[in-house]
């Protein structure tokens, strides 16, 4: 079943959209909170919460040719809310890891003030990612949007250690000028 058709069924209330997308895409979501969260059951609580949510977002959204980045972006902040949520006091090592890394680039606030500005900068980077050679840009989304590890990401596209680090070097090197130059300063 294609995507327009399983929004379809949210648009038509059927339970049955819910089954749909877990069979389609339940195993890429699981992926993407199993790499912020470690416990299983936690991974799972996040599945159903996305379901959920996702229910609750169609209507009055139609993510008909998107379902998937749309369910992925509830799943992943549900997880990452979840990690604040349950080691407040103590982080985990790699969320931290890749949050420092990200402060590199993109300066850090504390309120969400200016929704504006977070368009931009959500543009700017989308652009900054499209002008990326293919390898380059799937480097970049594997580690920082769905989390994965080095070696993770090394495996996956038969890449040695080095090579994948010097590249996530340069990209964030490269996406602090590029936001710089379109007049955020980091």
């Amino acid at each position: 079943m294609d995507d327009s058709q399983i929004v379809e069924l949210y648009l038509d209330r059927n339970e049955s959209a819910i089954a749909e997308t877990a069979e389609k895409y339940g195993t890429k979501l699981k992926k993407i909170a199993k790499n912020v969260l470690s416990d299983p059951e936690t991974v799972d609580e996040c599945e159903n919460d996305a379901y959920l949510k996702t229910w609750n977002l169609i209507p009055p959204n139609e993510p008909r040719t998107y379902l998937f980045a749309f369910v992925g972006r509830i799943i992943r902040h549900l997880a990452i809310d979840r990690l604040r949520h349950e080691s407040r006091q103590k982080r985990t090592a790699l969320f931290c890891e890749l949050t420092d890394e990200m402060l590199e680039c993109i300066a850090g606030s504390s309120d969400v003030e200016h929704e504006n500005e977070t368009k931009e900068l959500t543009e700017l980077i989308n652009k900054f990612l499209d002008a990326c050679p293919e390898e380059q840009r799937n480097i970049f989304v594997s580690r920082y949007w769905y989390f994965e590890s080095i070696t993770e990401i090394c495996e996956k596209y038969s890449l040695p250690q080095s090579k994948v680090k010097t590249t996530l070097f340069r990209m964030r090197e490269k996406l602090r000028n590029y936001l710089y130059e379109g007049g955020f300063i980091v």
